[in-house]
């Protein structure tokens, strides 16, 4: 059976002889159309479109470049976790984090965890690190990032070493010596 282009370019008429399903319910609607918030929509405000769709983080905008210092070190704090004591393994207390599954990867994995925890010591230099921590934090970066590489071992050692709890433990330690302005 061949489809003409008349077919395809018009739809067809149900056999009941009145529009769609679908065409019928457009056109009139069943009740209040109501947004996620529970907030009745008015009708005519749908015929504007996304001409004024936009995100709205608010002040908590974990991603902004004006953050306190408080939710710079929050976010350190956090990434860090993440990357090497988020999980359990289930049966034992041994913590791991999204560090030791991404490097499971060949290569790759390694060098997007390097990334990351570069992109740390980069904050804590932001924050205002002296040179010989800094210097510190990238020998633990450069250490697991190395012996990362290392197929399986390499695995083995960034579950147990976590360098970033241990940058993010240096940079504690130093923010704590530190007179409060």
């Amino acid at each position: 059976m061949t489809v003409s282009d008349d077919d395809i370019l018009t739809p067809r008429r149900s056999r009941s002889g009145s529009g769609s399903r679908a065409n019928s319910s457009r056109t009139e609607a069943r009740g209040p159309i109501i947004d996620q918030d529970g907030r009745e929509i008015r009708p005519e405000t749908l015929d504007q479109g996304f001409q004024q769709f936009r995100f709205e983080f608010g002040k908590d905008n974990p991603f902004a470049g004006n953050l306190t210092r408080e939710q710079r070190i929050a976010r350190i704090e956090a990434i860090a976790k993440l990357l090497d004591v988020a999980f359990v393994l289930p049966g034992t207390n041994i913590r791991y984090g999204i560090d030791g599954l991404i490097g499971l990867i060949p290569v790759v994995g390694d060098i997007i965890t390097t990334a990351i925890s570069l992109w740390l010591v980069r904050e804590a230099r932001a924050l205002g690190a002296p040179w010989y921590l800094t210097t510190r934090m990238l020998g633990n970066v450069a250490l697991d990032g190395v012996v990362g590489i290392v197929p399986f071992a390499g695995d083995a050692f960034d579950v147990m070493f976590r360098a970033n709890m241990r940058n993010v433990r240096l940079l504690r330690r130093w923010l704590d010596k530190q007179p409060r302005i």
